[in-house]
């Protein structure tokens, strides 16, 4: 093998320089050449190569000179394109545009009807050149001389013995009989009398009956003789009287190919078709006139999958893209550009229509733009993300900007297409900021789409600003005058609530569309219920999952009582407790905030007196009255209000007492127990101005309205009990709150003012025992105020020792 490769080295560098690289051979009908696939090593296009070894066919010589020298000199568009060629003693090398042999086709029977027609009418078009213009004879036509180039189109080769009839010395008189597989496809006249029969015929006769021969094998699949000439199987309806006339015995009888090409072209005759049109007009599109170039248009609308589609790819696609970017095509022959452009691969696709692409988003033409932008769904998957992004997007955003709407909307539309190609950078930062400008565009249909394309997108934005963007947008919807608009809006809110935290949705969106819920269109309430369901069964569901509180639990530290405030263990032990607890709870709280001191203003006489016996005593403890608990006022009540009735001074009779928060081992104060709380709210009066009203009632005779406070000696009024003297002093010492009044004092200050005639007396019980004494205020000293005092009921200083809880908590 090595030795091979060197001996056609060295016999190629002999010879003259041929830059083409060989490939793999093609197999051919039985031919005087080998043909080989090639590439061209400038530049690596495709080509075809065909080689013919002088020395191992020396006796076909003739017929390989005479093919390379018309090959040269003939040019038509239906002839094999030949780019290069090179003879020396060893070897003809002739290098032509790629080729496929027409053979692979009809053996495959891979051909449609209407290419085989297409293909048939490029030949016969070929035949009529060289017959008539050309004044030639092919000579050699057939299914083997016949090729199929890169865009599907017909060539005809085989010139080994292609002559011209003027010239009496020509190769086809003399070699014919030597073509490889002649006998088979000789016509009849020839094979009687040889080949000089052809002088005594009209010229076009040999190819006539060729040609019938080629159209019988396109349809059939093969030709085995003579007797199968004029045989109507799988030919066309149309075809058949004419392709009869081309095989007809007598030569001088036989149609011409040209005339042949008249009859097909006629109209509704068998090259009367749509793809025929096309070849034909392609070629020209570039100068025709409008209504020519409409028509052409329309023809190739009606394009079908029996079209070739290399053809398309290669001659049509071409011309339609110069016309769209060059002869005014517009957008009707860029849809035809679509529509072709579907079937090529992702490579021809970027090497064809990619650049053409981008050079058309840059072009200024609004028709240009809208077309391009309701086709770029068609070609947005074959376009690469760096070429959208870099290229095409800097193009396509001059359109959200534009004074025309259709150009606005289209582009806006577009975004949902290509938003898959931009980058994360460009989309958060540019694309956004176009939008924005078209969710406050004056057009309402763009605002809406605007809306729409957002929700559709979401899943795009980037994380960190995504819930920011679409919910100033949507709320911004939400209030767009425009019906739809804000429909649109509670349409995104609800396919992008999964986009947004819970607290999102309750602080920022809720209230958003809650306004929406009587919105005075049906349809935007109908549909603000149904966005607002969604947003409240997944607000359920997040507070369902949440603790019942984030506070931590209480220290140990701090597991004891403070304050004299009741636990919670406690107030829960009954009903009546706990109310109490309540109530309690706000005072003591209330009263750590507030001065008893800085108080100011009268209280007014609770609603409800203090609880005496039927005679006027205040209830002794084996009553069962003393212990009676009074209503306490609502938390509203101030702390000096409770205190001030908590300190009011005892009766003549005895009564149970509690200690004060600070006795000093020197004096008591009285604190009668609590009532029951009251829920009216009334139980401890309102608030009185301070100014007008009962003052005596905690003045007593001072002028300055200023309460009074028992001092540590002061004296109080002897009292008869009748059962039980009590002797000695007591003293009191006050809450140090400067402002409490000695309601003993002011039971004889009382008794002594009304003493006069005329006046009622005390209550009984309370007015045989009281001595005539003069009460004085006294402020921070103690001042005598009786000159002869009578003894008092001693006051014991120990601690409530029956056991019975004073209401009011521990700690006093």
């Amino acid at each position: 093998m090595d030795f091979l490769k060197s001996a056609v080295a060295s016999a190629i560098a002999k010879g003259p320089a041929f830059p083409y690289t060989f490939g793999d051979k093609v197999d051919l009908d039985p031919s005087i050449w080998s043909l080989n696939n090639g590439t061209r090593r400038e530049d690596g296009s495709n080509c075809s190569i065909f080689s013919f070894d002088i020395t191992a066919n020396r006796s076909a010589l003739p017929l390989a000179r005479n093919a390379l020298k018309k090959l040269r000199t003939l040019r038509h568009p239906g002839v094999i394109k030949v780019l290069d060629t090179v003879e020396s003693d060893s070897y003809i090398y002739i290098a032509t545009e790629r080729l496929v042999p027409l053979r692979w086709h009809v053996k495959r029977k891979s051909l449609s009807p209407e290419t085989t027609k297409w293909g048939l009418y490029s030949i016969a078009k070929t035949i009529k050149f060289i017959n008539d213009e050309a004044s030639s004879i092919h000579g050699s036509l057939k299914v083997a001389t016949v090729y199929t180039s890169e865009s599907g189109e017909w060539k005809l080769g085989g010139f080994e013995v292609l002559s011209n009839v003027k010239d009496d010395e020509a190769v086809l008189y003399t070699y014919g009989s030597l073509v490889p597989d002649s006998g088979r496809y000789t016509p009849p006249e020839l094979a009687r009398s040889g080949w000089d029969a052809i002088k005594r015929s009209p010229h076009s006769a040999t190819d006539s009956y060729d040609f019938g021969i080629l159209v019988f094998e396109v349809f059939n699949g093969s030709f085995n003789g003579g007797d199968q000439a004029g045989q109507t199987k799988n030919i066309p309806p149309s075809m058949q009287s004419s392709y009869k006339r081309l095989t007809n015995a007598n030569p001088k009888a036989r149609l011409s190919v040209g005339h042949f090409l008249e009859q097909g072209k006629r109209s509704g005759s068998f090259f009367d078709s749509p793809l025929i049109k096309l070849t034909e007009g392609v070629e020209n599109l570039g100068v025709k006139s409008e209504t020519e170039r409409e028509e052409f248009l329309d023809d190739l609308d009606q394009l079908t999958d029996d079209f070739p589609e290399d053809f398309f790819k290669m001659k049509v696609l071409p011309e339609l893209l110069k016309s769209v970017e060059f002869g005014g095509g517009g957008p009707k022959a860029f849809g035809v550009v679509m529509k072709i452009s579907s079937k090529l691969s992702n490579e021809d696709f970027d090497n064809r229509v990619t650049p053409v692409l981008i050079r058309l988003f840059g072009n200024p033409d609004r028709a240009i733009r809208v077309c391009l932008l309701d086709n770029l769904p068609l070609m947005i998957d074959r376009l690469s993300q760096k070429v959208v992004n870099d290229k095409i997007f800097p193009q396509i955003v001059s359109g959200f900007t534009d004074i025309a709407p259709v150009v606005r909307e289209q582009t806006l539309k577009s975004v949902l297409t290509f938003i898959t190609k931009l980058s994360d950078r460009t989309i958060n930062g540019e694309l956004l900021k176009y939008l924005a400008k078209t969710a406050n565009d004056e057009q309402p249909g763009i605002r809406t789409n605007t809306t729409i394309c957002l929700g559709k997108i979401a899943k795009n934005l980037g994380g960190s600003t995504r819930a920011k963007v679409l919910i100033a947008a949507f709320s911004r919807s939400l209030r767009d005058p425009f019906v739809h608009a804000r429909n649109a809006a509670l349409m995104a809110l609800a396919v992008t609530s999964d986009y947004f935290s819970d607290e999102e949705c309750a602080t920022r969106i809720l209230p958003a569309i809650c306004p929406s819920l009587i919105d005075k269109e049906k349809p935007i309430r109908d549909q603000a219920g149904k966005t607002i369901d969604i947003y409240l069964t997944k607000i359920r569901k997040a507070a369902a999952a949440m603790p019942d509180s984030v506070l931590p639990p209480e220290s140990a530290a701090f597991a004891g009582p403070r304050m004299s405030t009741p636990q919670p263990a406690e107030a829960a032990s009954s009903a009546a407790s706990a109310a109490s607890a309540t109530a309690w709870a706000g005072w003591a709280i209330s009263s750590f905030t507030n001065k008893l001191s800085t108080a100011a203003g009268e209280i007014q006489s609770t609603s409800t007196p203090p609880a005496t016996t039927p005679s006027g005593r205040t209830p002794s403890p084996s009553s069962g009255l003393a212990n009676k608990p009074r209503n306490l006022a609502p938390s509203s009540q101030t702390a000096s209000a409770l205190h001030r009735q908590a300190l009011r001074s005892p009766g003549p009779t005895s009564a149970p007492l509690s200690r004060t928060s600070s006795t000093g081992g020197g004096g008591e104060s009285f604190f009668p127990e609590p009532d029951s709380v009251d829920d009216d709210g009334d139980a401890w009066g309102d608030m009185d101005d301070g100014t007008g009203g009962d003052d005596d009632f905690f003045g007593g005779g001072n002028n300055n309205n200023e309460p009074l406070s028992l001092s540590s000696s002061t004296t109080l009024p002897k009292r008869d009990t009748g059962s039980r003297a009590v002797s000695g002093s007591a003293t009191v010492m006050p809450f140090d709150d400067g402002s409490e009044p000695d309601f003993a004092g002011w039971l004889a200050a009382q008794a002594q003012k009304k003493g006069g005639a005329g006046a009622k007396g005390l209550p009984k019980g309370l007015s045989k025992a009281t001595p005539k004494t003069a009460v004085v205020p006294v402020v921070r000293k103690t001042v005598p105020v009786a000159k002869k005092a009578a003894p008092v009921k001693k006051i014991e200083l120990k601690p409530n020792d029956q056991g019975e809880d004073d209401g009011w908590g521990d700690g006093w």
